[in-house]
């Protein structure tokens, strides 16, 4: 789920992302900023936002009855607004299987220093 969540975000999928998150998700980001599942994919959808590149790597997963929780490392390479940027960073993610189908409800990420 993991790879697919960081290919659909390279190719700005978001209804594949849409399906992979959770009504109640909730995203913390790097710089504190917090938003929900709307903001979320209206991030992905927006036009100044060009992700190049996204992979994680050193990746532990807790599974529980019918939830996981996901850590690891991400290297994101992209530009906002013109301006390029390059973070390296943890992340900690949390799927529950509902509907089905597992669904992330809650992603945190930080960055690592250089």
């Amino acid at each position: 789920m993991e790879h697919l969540w960081n290919e659909a975000q390279v190719n700005r999928d978001a209804r594949a992302l849409d399906f992979m998150i959770a009504t109640d998700f909730v995203n913390t980001e790097y710089d504190s900023e917090v938003s929900d599942k709307a903001k979320f994919l209206a991030d992905i959808k927006d036009p100044q936002f060009n992700l190049a590149s996204l992979t994680i790597q050193d990746l532990k997963v807790s599974m529980y009855a019918d939830s996981a929780v996901v850590v690891g490392i991400y290297h994101t390479k992209g530009s906002y607004q013109g301006k390029p940027y390059e973070h390296w960073g943890r992340f900690t993610d949390s799927w529950v299987f509902t509907e089905g189908r597992w669904q992330c409800a809650a992603s945190h990420t930080s960055l690592l220093k250089k």
